[in-house]
Order: structure tokens, then C-alpha cells, then sequence
């Protein structure tokens, strides 16, 4: 299998896009710091080593510099997503919570049909391999304050003040 990897400049700083031939895998943030990325990939990937190849990843730049642009609203990329069968199920979920609109972890585990299970969800929130790509940054808390975000609260809330939520 092969590794493919583009970096490319967002609002708040540089993302490092990889994908496999199936599609995009993992979507960097600023200062998550290659070695964490790596981490990542040998964990649900294997040991396959990276390959610069812009070309390979040009629809998904194409994709964020139209949403970060507010020309995009939703993607339309081919993705390969390692995770549980719950992470998965999770994150098909989390598709559907509309741009510009917030969803509290107790909401979204109701969804999965796992009310109980907020902490459980959002562990799975915050292992979500594609953020921006997979709207991780929508959710919120209970009392619709911003918690938790890989990136940082400070791009959860550019991200939501991009999209009009905030």
C-alpha cells in the first residue's frame, strides 16, 4: 500500500492532508506535529512509509480552500477511515450535522442510539482521523459551550465562526 501526503496553508495555519489509494485518511492540524501523525498512521495503517504527491490529494485541497472560502458547505471526497465499528459509527453520524449548526456530545450519543454513552462518543469525536472533512468541531457541550478540540479551541472556534455558528 501507499502513503501520499500534501501540505497546504489554511486560516490558521498549515494542514498535512495523507491518503491511501482508497482515499483520505488522516487530515493533520497545526501543531499536532509529524511525529503524532506518524504515530497515527503506523497505529491503524502499518508501517508504510510517505510519499509527497500533491497530485494525489488535489481534490481534497481543492475541497478546503473552497470551504474556507465559504464557497463549500459539504466534501465530497473519497475517504478511508481506520476506526472501531463505534468510532465509525460515530463519524457517519457526525456527517450529518449541517453546516453552520452545533450538536452536544449527549445529542449526538442519542443518535448512535447510546444515550448513556457521551463520554464514550466523545472519545470518538476526538479520535476522528479527518477533522474540517468530518465536522468534529460541531460539537459542543451540553450547555453549548466549546470543550475539547485536537486542533485547539481556539481553531474549533474560527471553524465555527467560519460557518456562521458562533
Amino acid at each position: 500500500m501507499s502513503l501520499y501526503y500534501a501540505t497546504m496553508d489554511s486560516p490558521f495555519g498549515p494542514l498535512m492532508l495523507v491518503a491511501t489509494p482508497m482515499g483520505l485518511c488522516r487530515v493533520g492540524l497545526p501543531g499536532e506535529g509529524r511525529a503524532a501523525l506518524e504515530e497515527w498512521l503506523a497505529r491503524w495503517v502499518g508501517p508504510v512509509p510517505l510519499e509527497e504527491n500533491p497530485a494525489a490529494l488535489a481534490a481534497a485541497v481543492a475541497q478546503l480552500r473552497e470551504y474556507f472560502s465559504r464557497l463549500r458547505r459539504e466534501f465530497d471526497l473519497p475517504l478511508d477511515l481506520r476506526g472501531t465499528p463505534f468510532q465509525q459509527q460515530v463519524w457517519a453520524e457526525l456527517r450529518k450535522v449541517p453546516y453552520g449548526q452545533t450538536v452536544s456530545y449527549g445529542e449526538l450519543a442519542r443518535r448512535v442510539g447510546r444515550p448513556a454513552a457521551a463520554r464514550a462518543v466523545g472519545q470518538a469525536v476526538g479520535a476522528n482521523p479527518v477533522p474540517i472533512i468530518i465536522p468534529c468541531h460541531r460539537v459542543v457541550g451540553a450547555d453549548g459551550s466549546l470543550v475539547g478540540y485536537g486542533g485547539g479551541l481556539e481553531v474549533k472556534s474560527a471553524l465555527l465562526r467560519l460557518e456562521g455558528a458562533l
